[in-house]
């Protein structure tokens, strides 16, 4: 997508931000189904403008489990992906004062936001990671938005971010603390009801394009019926989780919000097999946004490892540790 697509989605962030639609209740905290049916929304409507919004209203409540407020007028993003190790480190500056310094992978909304949470790692001898606040407006900071070469989420800004020696704004937790909070559960379960609310926009845009075309095939309706199953399903368990999590807001969720991230992301393959197989070339290359939310939510819902998060789940299963 090009850059004048990370420009609009930025401002529509923007402008939701600053109209209020980002404060939302916070999660474990009674309204937790009511939190997750806005992301889910935001989901159904864009999921490039959906990714950005989430990672704001997750920082807030990242930030509101460790007793800190956000700062007035900042929009946010979480960069915590390490994959195979590589990202942030902390160290001091010359001032002595705690600086992260390294390249950071998949860091949406790299030169929209205002600010970002980043996983830093403290020590080179593999202790806990910790969670720093940094100012992106500081010196030391580039972004080399040429490594997404996918059209899925470009629209996002997603770009490798290199820190030297940035100095830290606020420590957000000690070493651990990030994975190791209760709300860490129920940030995984709100990623998962944008990813419902992506496939449920597809399933609204591919019905639409059967009603205005008469009505489709029996193939077609077979499928039409059997993914509004799945994504019915689906809505069911995301919401008892969320009241399962307002019930017990300090307890263990790790299995249940694990099994609602598998049926949700088993409901999005399902979505991105069948949808152009419902409507067949000439509907699925005519419509733009329909074409773009199938490569946003294939990319998207790649943030479930698949088969690995599914064989811990199985494994957390046979531990006895959830249902």
């Amino acid at each position: 997508m090009s850059s004048q697509g990370c420009d609009a989605v930025g401002k529509a962030v923007r402008v939701m931000f600053e109209s209020g639609q980002l404060v939302l209740p916070e999660p474990r905290g009674g309204n937790t189904a009511r939190r997750w049916a806005a992301l889910a929304g935001w989901g159904r409507s864009d999921l490039a403008v959906a990714r950005l919004a989430e990672g704001h209203v997750d920082a807030v409540a990242i930030l509101a489990e460790a007793g800190l407020p956000p700062r007035a007028g900042a929009l946010y993003g979480v960069w915590a992906a390490r994959p195979g190790g590589a990202g942030a480190r902390l160290e001091r500056d010359r001032n002595g004062r705690p600086a992260v310094r390294g390249r950071v992978r998949f860091c949406s909304g790299a030169r929209m936001l205002d600010r970002a949470l980043v996983v830093a790692q403290p020590r080179p001898d593999g202790s806990s990671p910790v969670l720093v606040e940094v100012a992106l407006d500081r010196d030391g900071i580039s972004v080399d938005p040429g490594v997404w070469r996918a059209d899925g989420m470009a629209a996002t800004d997603t770009s490798d971010v290199s820190f030297k020696s940035v100095a830290v704004d606020r420590m957000v937790g000690g070493p651990g603390w990030y994975t190791g909070r209760p709300g860490f559960a129920a940030g995984g379960g709100g990623v998962a009801a944008v990813w419902w609310g992506g496939a449920a926009g597809l399933w609204d845009r591919t019905s639409e394009h059967l009603r205005r075309g008469g009505g489709g095939d029996p193939h077609a309706l077979a499928h039409l019926g059997e993914l509004h199953a799945m994504l019915a399903a689906a809505h069911a368990l995301l919401r008892d989780t969320a009241y399962e999590l307002d019930a017990l807001p300090r307890g263990d969720h790790k299995v249940s919000v694990a099994t609602i991230r598998g049926a949700v992301e088993h409901a999005c393959r399902e979505v991105i097999d069948r949808v152009p197989r419902i409507l067949g070339p000439a509907a699925w290359s005519g419509d733009g946004h329909l074409a773009g939310q199938l490569a946003d939510l294939q990319m998207y819902v790649r943030q479930h490892h698949g088969e690995r998060d599914n064989a811990e789940l199985g494994a957390a299963l046979l531990a006895g540790c959830g249902r």
